[in-house]
């Protein structure tokens, strides 16, 4: 049975009723003889694909728990030993809201941990589905998705997949934004389904927008009966390669930027590219810094890619092979890093890279006149570090040049007024507490590679500031502006 796969390769401390033991370990009272430690698998587990056994679940009378048996009835300390498997996919999925594709109305197989999906319609009766989005999708894809909730004769007309089928749906519209990340947007969606009523094992949330709202609506299912399954579906760059292939949920609060928030993965994440044909430059833009980010710290494949076909990338709204093959290794990198410290008890993540000093230049735009998208203000933190990289020696003037030619290329600024060297420096400082202390600020050592350091002046970081900063002034490089391949000067 795999409703227990919590626990692979473990065993049972063996208990004994009624009887003796001749075992060091094991403890005798009122007729109970119990080994407390516990033993090796039985052989015949071996072949056992399942994840523990429900044999161990209802039990009567006390059987021991997996490391401390049944000891704690002598010393009042119980030991409880769990593991939660993760498992789920990132799939790209052409004609994702073709009524003939049934990606979306995959259900759950019954008794699966964790939730597996198929796309067999095991279903009885009729299917039911939550589908949130945010006002910028309904009104763009608001026919699709309602004929994809459907599948049913609508205004008269017979929906050819699933001719004998239909779906009953509730569409929730969010607020789109990050100046509406907030817990009311949970409340919101919490509160439509509870007067809806959700079956949480067999009606999984899909969630179709951009990354605040996946943020938003995967917060809300993994609160809601303490975790609803959730598919997302991003349609923005941003939400493609960082937003909806992770784990982490979260809000803004008390204007720091996805400070409640908690960790919880996906049923799956479909993405489909076509979406991004309706996207304007500027969020194309805002997406490919964090492409530029594995890049310039991880993937030097990726970085050259970015450097023949970054321009085209924007161009052509992320359509085509080049730029589909720049998404799916950006994907792979990311996700390279993110499956083996998915709860970042590691705090020394790559993928931090652009995330230092950008959240708090993020939230203090946000109350401006020119608010940053996430992705413009994670790029001016690399065009910050890359400046301190190369002060430190790190990268070459070749390599630097290279860097800001392609934020270049993606329409990427490399300053904002709210970067000041104060706002910046505050940036590191916060985020070293939430490192434990540690500063642990990614810089690239090279292209391709990084190191990390703990020994980040305030000098530092107010030399790199005007550097960009001047950089900006002379319009060396654009914001928001793509044109013929400018060639860019670096100052010394």
């Amino acid at each position: 049975d795999s409703i227990s796969q919590g626990f692979r390769g473990m065993s049972v401390a063996h208990v004994k009723r009624n009887g003796s033991s001749n075992d060091p370990r094991a403890s005798s009272r009122n007729g109970i003889s119990a080994v407390f430690a516990p033993e090796a698998p039985d052989e015949t587990d071996k072949d056992d694909k399942s994840v523990g056994s429900a044999e161990r679940v209802n039990l009567p009378g006390l059987n021991g728990l997996q490391q401390s048996g049944l000891s704690g009835l002598i010393t009042g300390e119980f030991t409880v030993t769990a593991k939660q498997p993760i498992e789920y996919v990132v799939k790209e999925v052409s004609g994702l809201l073709d009524p003939q594709n049934r990606t979306l109305l995959s259900d759950v197989i019954p008794n699966s941990f964790p939730y597996q999906l198929t796309e067999e319609k095991i279903t009885e009766g009729q299917q039911r589905r939550v589908v949130v989005v945010d006002h910028t999708i309904e009104v763009l894809y608001g026919q699709q998705i309602r004929q994809m909730a459907n599948i049913v004769v609508f205004a008269g007309h017979v929906v050819q997949y699933m001719e004998h089928n239909d779906v009953d749906y509730k569409i929730i519209s969010l607020k789109p934004g990050e100046a509406h990340k907030n817990f009311d947007q949970v409340y919101e969606i919490a509160n439509q389904i509870e007067e809806w009523g959700i079956n949480r094992r067999k009606e999984p949330i899909i969630a179709i927008g951009g990354g605040v709202l996946l943020d938003i609506a995967g917060l809300a299912a993994n609160l809601f009966r303490r975790n609803t399954p959730i598919i997302k579906v991003p349609t923005t760059l941003m939400a493609v390669v960082d937003a909806s292939i992770g784990v982490k949920t979260a809000v803004n609060f008390e204007h720091h930027k996805n400070k409640l928030g908690t960790y919880c993965a996906p049923l799956a994440t479909f993405y489909d590219l076509a979406f991004l044909e309706t996207l304007d430059k500027r969020n194309l833009s805002n997406g490919s810094a964090e492409i530029l980010k594995m890049a310039c710290v991880k993937d030097e494949m990726l970085f050259e890619l970015l450097e023949v076909y970054g321009e085209e990338l924007i161009e052509n709204n992320c359509q085509g092979g080049s730029c589909s093959m720049a998404v799916r290794r950006s994907i792979q990198g990311m996700l390279e890093e993110l499956e083996p410290n998915l709860w970042e008890h590691i705090l020394v993540r790559v993928v931090d890279y652009g995330h230092s000093i950008s959240t708090e230049v993020e939230m203090v735009a946000l109350e401006g006149d020119e608010p940053l998208l996430h992705g413009e203000a994670v790029n001016i933190d690399m065009a910050i570090t890359t400046q301190m990289a190369f002060n430190r020696g790190l990268i070459t003037t070749s390599e630097r040049s290279r860097v800001f030619q392609v934020m270049a290329d993606l329409g990427l600024s490399v300053w904002h007024p709210a970067a000041t060297a104060e706002i910046c420096w505050k940036g590191i400082d916060d985020m070293s507490r939430a490192r434990d202390g540690f500063q642990r600020v990614p810089l690239m050592r090279g292209i391709g590679r990084a190191t990390f350091v703990n020994d980040i002046t305030e000098e530092e970081v107010a030399r790199a500031v005007e550097y960009c900063q001047r950089l900006h002034e002379k319009k060396l490089v654009k914001s928001g502006s793509i044109k013929a391949r400018p060639t860019v000067a670096v100052m010394v």
